[in-house]
């Protein structure tokens, strides 16, 4: 009764539209995100749910396929001029944003800018940027101080932040300061009004839209074609309740389902159980670089005989094989970039005391450590509870900051000690995406104030970043790749903790989901 109560509480502001939809007056999807959608800015956040909130609303100049190709979304096209050091990206005529005004190339601008603050490809092109102009309302202009053989793979990425582009008064804002008005130029409209954080996000088609002409239908790359007209994102922490209301139909789309419901799911003929995307994804356990106990590099590497990733993978997916990889390094499992280079002190043979005795070696006396541990978001929330119980049994003096994954968005941002509120540990998950090579792998950067939450500092990750950015072949690209783990092993940024195969379940009367993640254009119904 309490599930069914919960059930009818979500979903009660939106019953409604679903009778609409039945009868055809509107075609209404209803999606449960993997977890509440607490900031609006996908420039200022990495999480994945604003991520999913901006490929609503925000459009790119280029689009990524699966194969990690980049192919044109708002650009026609761009020309290379000066020896690769010259890029002239033209827009498609035509574009606006939701409030009616123009895309301009002054907008875009803008939106690189502050883009380029904060995600790792955006920050080399900025510290390699001679300059960046609007020659006119169509053409951007980026001239470079040296060749940057991937500039269009890296504005085509889709690992957060994204280079989405938005008005060029909005883009003006503090890339450290989160702003709250939603206003795009993608294939649906935000509804500000109808927001209420903890329960719902709704969209609404943009008919003024229009897709890219061509290329394939693929991740963000290719026409985006939306055939719902409203789409409602609705909070439903509860995953047994939100298997129910999937199985009923009172929504359409469950994000990530658990895997003891996924088995019970698979058995429903109207429900679909199907890997999220191609790729695993990789799992995170951030470690805060700036204060004590981790600021201690010999103390960070303490941990590795420790680490069994088995424990957290299965802790996320269960035991089946096929979901999980308990050997990834710190490149997604499959990818490119992916070897077993010098992950020997994480493969090798597990001990508890080795792990204690090295910890000893390093000096560790009793410091505490606060771990962020989520409450409402399948793999951050079990991976913070693997990592909890170990730093236990390791004789770590552990304080478990327990929250609403909503709250961890905000409080990971904090560079305070433990003392003043700060933070020494946390959990994630990212797509397969995020990973895939050095120049949209922002968790591996060793860039210290300018890095992600936990803010390493290693120059010699740098210098091979900046090698492997200007190599021309993908044998050097490779090389240098297994290079930079060798040296992520001795600095630690991050601990890899295995990655595993996102599920999510959606009614069968969906089809053509375009794979990846939560992708909204393309899906239609019957």
């Amino acid at each position: 009764m309490r599930r069914r109560s919960l059930l009818a509480s979500s979903l009660a502001l939106a019953a409604p539209l679903h009778a609409a939809a039945q009868t055809g007056r509107a075609r209404v999807l209803k999606f449960v995100p993997q977890a509440n959608l607490t900031s609006l800015d996908p420039v200022w956040t990495t999480a994945n749910v604003t991520r999913h909130h901006g490929y609503m609303v925000y459009d790119t100049l280029y689009g990524l396929a699966e194969d990690n190709t980049a192919h044109p979304q708002m650009a026609e096209g761009h020309t290379v001029e000066d020896d690769g050091r010259r890029y002239v990206i033209t827009l498609r005529p035509g574009l606006r944003f939701h409030d009616g005004e123009p895309v301009r190339a002054a907008d875009a601008v803008a939106s690189l800018a502050r883009w380029s603050r904060r995600n790792a490809a955006g920050q080399y092109m900025a510290a390699n940027l001679e300059e960046m102009t609007a020659l006119d309302d169509r053409r951007v202009q980026i001239r470079l101080k040296r060749r940057q053989p991937n500039l269009i793979d890296s504005l085509a990425s889709a690992t957060s932040p994204v280079a989405f582009i938005m008005p060029e008064r909005i883009a003006r804002t503090d890339p450290f300061v989160q702003f709250r008005e939603v206003v795009g130029s993608g294939p649906y409209r935000f509804r500000a009004d109808e927001y209420v954080s903890g329960s719902r996000s709704v969209y609404e088609r943009n008919a003024d839209y229009a897709p890219a002409p061509g290329g394939p239908l693929s991740l963000t790359a290719g026409p985006k074609v939306a055939y719902f007209d409203r789409i409602e994102w609705l909070v439903i922490p509860d995953s047994a309740t939100a298997a129910a209301a999937l199985r009923t139909g009172e929504i359409g789309w469950y994000e990530q389902v658990v895997p003891e419901l996924a088995a019970s799911l698979r058995r429903d003929r109207a429900i679909l159980v199907e890997p999220m995307g191609a790729r695993p994804q990789p799992g995170v356990l951030r470690l805060n670089h700036l204060h004590p106990p981790f600021d201690n590099p010999a103390l960070r590497r303490a941990l590795w005989p420790a680490i069994d990733q088995r424990d957290f993978m299965t802790a996320i997916a269960g035991d089946d094989p096929a979901a999980i990889d308990v050997e990834c390094g710190f490149f997604t499992s499959g990818s490119a970039m992916a070897s077993k280079a010098g992950l020997e002190p994480l493969l090798g043979p597990r001990s508890l005391d080795r792990a204690k005795a090295l910890m000893r070696e390093a000096g560790y006396a009793g410091q505490p450590l606060r771990l962020l541990t989520p409450t409402d978001i399948l793999a951050p929330s079990a991976i913070a509870q693997v990592a909890g119980d170990l730093f236990r049994r390791l004789g770590f003096n552990l304080e478990d900051a327990t929250s609403d994954w909503g709250t961890v968005v905000q409080r990971r941002a904090s560079r305070e000690p433990v003392e003043r509120g700060g933070w020494s540990a946390m959990t994630t998950a990212v797509n397969d995406t995020d990973f895939l090579d050095p120049a949209v792998h922002f968790a591996i950067r060793g860039n210290g104030p300018d890095a992600w939450f936990g803010w390493p500092t290693s120059p010699r990750l740098e210098a091979l970043r900046e090698e492997w950015l200007t190599a021309e072949d993908r044998s050097a690209q490779v090389r240098i790749a297994a290079e930079i783990q060798r040296q992520a092993m001795e600095d630690v940024p991050y601990i890899p903790v295995g990655a595993y195969r996102a599920m999510t379940a959606t009614r069968r009367s969906l089809r053509d989901r375009v794979r990846g993640f939560p992708i909204f254009w393309g899906v239609k119904e019957g």
